[in-house]
């Protein structure tokens, strides 16, 4: 495991689980959310964004997380391995308000630079929707592809995986 792409509906645990990859396995990793968002969450130009995340893909080992299906192409043609975390709509809502009420007004560490965490209902709206308008396309990708794929079903299979990565 030298490439792996980690994707999942917002709050899944996604930035969580790819941290813990890259510290066991010694592997960068790359937050799309901090190619995708400039300071003051202004949506970077689409062609720096496509050209960063194809920069990234071509070096020799790292984990990736996030979605974005736009650029999924140039990772999944680099990945050796993805992991999709298939958590239920009311985990990802519940961790999602819990981020924002610890860390309100701050950035995370898998945020951009300049982008503090704050109340967004749009984002909670796409959130809740998720799953049923986003997770059968993913899923679709996720089944085309050629690598090893890992697909987490529950919150105690993610839990069980990152003791085993921490061991």
């Amino acid at each position: 495991m030298e490439r792996i792409l980690v994707m999942g509906p917002p709050g899944s645990g996604k930035s969580t689980l790819a941290r813990h990859i890259g510290a066991r396995y010694g592997l960068p990793v790359f937050h799309l959310d901090q190619a995708f968002w400039l300071p003051g969450w202004i949506e970077a130009p689409a062609d720096v964004f496509r050209a960063e995340v194809e920069r990234i893909a071509t070096l020799p080992r790292w984990v990736i997380d996030g979605n974005y299906p736009e650029v999924l192409a140039p990772r999944l043609r680099m990945a050796d391995t993805l992991i999709y975390l298939d958590a239920p709509t009311w985990l990802s809502l519940q961790r999602i308000v819990r981020r924002v009420v610890t860390g309100y007004g701050r950035v995370r560490p898998d945020s951009a630079p300049g982008c503090p965490e704050k109340i967004d209902l749009p984002f909670l709206c796409y959130a809740a929707r998720w799953n049923s308008e986003r997770r059968a396309a993913t899923l679709a990708f996720v089944a085309g592809f050629a690598g090893r794929t890992i697909v987490v079903c529950a919150p105690a299979a993610v839990q069980r995986m990152l003791t085993a990565i921490e061991a």
